[in-house]
């Protein structure tokens, strides 16, 4: 699969994931936010009705006191008057009753006295004017009425003025009972549908606490509910009622929990896609570098293959047969492309060792020195071919490492020959090779040269499994990507460390260290 198709692919993924993701989200904020808004309405509504009860049950005590002052005067008053004008004394009665929130009715009643002789007339009428008078008489009493009524109602609000006046003077808690205030408000917020537990208080204008149930413990002041108790009151008097819900929260979360499933299965599926998209691009890579591999590794078959066949062709020239100098070179040549093609194998075969988690080793006790010092000798004439020194500062004494003699010994030869393949051309390849003591019980290896240096972004990648710096040709250098993973590898599980400084046109500096056998 091309990696434009992978691309595209994982665009339009994305694009439908975060679609579907932002879909989730923004139904579970509306959600929200409606349940906060019927939450917060049917609070304020139970509140409201809350302050207007307590204000009708006040109302509907302070009047009650008040006819029933009035009747007794009104009694005393009958009985005076009876006694003057006997009967020319009309008694009527007034009835009105006050509903209160919870169905409960209550009837009032008075009496009013009227005199008859305020209603006979003052002038007498003839039988002819008789019905006119009775009219006008009748039109009397109904504006006398009127008058009486209009009396009446005026007399009636100035009353409840007078008893709204006098209770404000009074302290809040005389006022109020605070069992019938949660019975209330236990009562309004059913009727509203919320049946959830709540903490309220009473605070006065000063912001002072007049009363709070014993669970009340507000966490936010803006989680408050607020409503003014008895709003009639003068400013300087106002309390407030202030309800708290521990469980909002909760209660408005719940209408979203059957969301949550689906928004754990949307994420899953999230991190499977990006799971697959980034292991896709892996074996994309993995797949290139092997195909570079295969490339280089044509090439390095493809040369010793081509001497050997050459050689072996000039082998039956008859003429080089009779020239035993010439005959010895030839078969030189093909001993050393026979070797070079058996070296070649052998680090193909190295990938096999990658499979494992373990490499199997045969550990022996040696000096690091003594193997450096032996490498250098075989190397120097390679170096030195290409115009190269090679030099060594073994200042480590008794450097007793615990190795596998080969594999540690291909590991610096890996590292020299990476050296010389990597060397700019317009600078003599000079290699510096030193060893030292760590804390007594470490030794570090560290090999130098001024080749081309290694960029940044590469540096962190040379020690994986094919990976090979790019150099602007893929056959310009020789090589599998092996060596240095497989240097790596084996470091690592000779519970050594292995780390790599480069500078681009400067060089690189490769760094080993081992941990030292002190007794040998």
């Amino acid at each position: 699969m091309k990696k434009s198709t992978i691309w595209l692919l994982a665009a339009i993924m994305a694009l439908t994931f975060i679609g579907l993701l932002y879909m989730q989200i923004s139904y579970m904020e509306n959600m929200v936010r409606m349940r906060n808004e019927q939450f917060s309405e049917a609070v304020k509504r139970s509140l409201y009705d809350v302050s207007t009860t307590l204000e009708q049950d006040e109302t509907k005590r302070y009047l009650a006191e008040d006819i029933e002052e009035t009747q007794k005067r009104l009694l005393s008053f009958e009985r005076g008057t009876s006694k003057t004008l006997g009967k020319d004394v009309i008694s009527t009665h007034h009835q009105f009753s006050i509903v209160s929130p919870d169905g409960t009715v209550s009837n009032f009643s008075f009496k009013e006295l009227t005199s008859t002789i305020m209603m006979q007339p003052k002038v007498s009428v003839t039988p002819k004017e008789d019905n006119n008078s009775i009219t006008k008489t009748y039109r009397g009493m109904q504006e006398m009425l009127k008058g009486q009524y209009l009396y009446q109602k005026g007399l009636l609000d100035e009353v409840i003025l007078n008893i709204l006046s006098t209770a404000s003077n009074k302290p809040i808690m005389e006022r109020v009972d605070a069992r019938k205030i949660e019975n209330y408000l236990k009562s309004e917020l059913q009727n509203n549908g919320l049946n959830i537990p709540f903490q309220y208080a009473i605070i006065n204008k000063n912001g002072k606490t007049v009363y709070n149930t014993p669970e009340y413990a507000p966490q936010k002041e803006s989680a408050l509910f607020t409503q003014i108790l008895f709003p009639n009151d003068p400013p300087n008097r106002l309390n407030y009622l202030k309800v708290y819900f521990p469980t909002k929260s909760d209660y408005i979360f719940s209408s979203i929990r059957f969301m949550i499933p689906s928004f754990a299965f949307t994420m899953v599926m999230l991190i499977t896609f990006i799971f697959t998209i980034v292991t896709a691009f892996r074996q994309k890579k993995l797949t290139e570098m092997k195909n570079d591999f295969i490339n280089n590794m044509t090439h390095e078959f493809k040369t010793p293959i081509s001497t050997i066949s050459l050689a072996a062709q000039m082998l039956k020239d008859p003429a080089v047969a009779k020239s035993p100098q010439m005959f010895q070179h030839i078969s030189g040549v093909i001993n050393d492309e026979t070797k070079r093609l058996r070296f070649q194998v052998e680090k193909v075969l190295q990938m096999s060792m990658f499979e494992r988690q373990k490499t199997m080793m045969k550990l022996n006790t040696v000096d690091v020195n003594g193997i450096i010092t032996s490498v250098m000798s075989t190397f120097k004439l390679k170096v030195e071919k290409y115009g190269g020194t090679i030099e060594a500062d073994l200042e480590a004494e008794d450097a007793w490492v615990k190795v596998d003699e080969m594999h540690f010994t291909n590991v610096i030869f890996n590292l020299l020959d990476n050296a010389v393949k990597y060397a700019r051309e317009d600078v003599p390849l000079s290699l510096f090779i030193r060893t030292r003591i760590l804390d007594n019980d470490k030794v570090e290896i560290s090999i130098q040269d001024n080749g081309i240096g290694i960029k940044k972004e590469d540096l962190k990648k040379i020690f994986e499994k094919f990976y090979r710096v790019s150099t602007g040709n893929v056959h310009n250098v020789k090589g599998f990507g092996l060596g240095l993973a497989y240097v790596h590898k084996i470091i690592h599980d000779l519970n050594g460390t292995i780390r790599a400084e480069s500078e681009l046109n400067i060089g690189t500096k490769f760094i080993i260290i081992l941990p030292l056998i002190k007794n040998k």
